[in-house]
């Protein structure tokens, strides 16, 4: 019980805590770009246009990060920088496109921005590609 209630914990709890919030987080953003990559023709003409870019490129901007960026979280490779595209796609989608609705329809963007931003803050772990190479 003294174990469940103290504020230290190791080196290996924290890797592995930074590891399944990785996959976790870019396995579940993969299957939103997914969706986008396969229905690109369909959604070209309707998507978010973002600062008159046009939908289709904002569409293409929306892929690389929910997808390719993702994928690169997933593995830790480069992951603070990855990050940075999965924040700026998830904070559209919080506070434009969902009008900072954080508790009904923006949930999930939400809660992606808030585990993207640990990301950020805290790095990959050793438990990736990142930590082996010792970035």
């Amino acid at each position: 019980m003294k174990k469940l209630l103290t504020t230290h914990y190791s080196s290996l709890a924290f890797n592995a805590a930074m590891l399944m919030l990785r996959i976790s987080m870019g396995a579940l953003m993969m299957a939103h770009g997914y969706q986008k990559l396969v229905g690109f023709n369909s959604m070209k003409s309707t998507f978010y246009n973002l600062l008159g870019m046009g939908s289709a490129f904002s569409l293409s901007l929306c892929i690389f990060a929910e997808f390719f960026c993702a994928l690169f979280l997933m593995i830790g490779l480069f992951t603070r920088v990855v990050t940075l595209p999965l924040i700026i796609s998830t904070s559209i989608a919080v506070f434009d496109v969902h009008a900072m609705d954080f508790f009904n329809t923006g949930e999930t963007a939400s809660l992606f921005l808030t585990g993207f931003f640990v990301l950020l803050l805290l790095g990959p772990g050793k438990a990736s590609v990142d930590g082996i190479a010792g970035k």
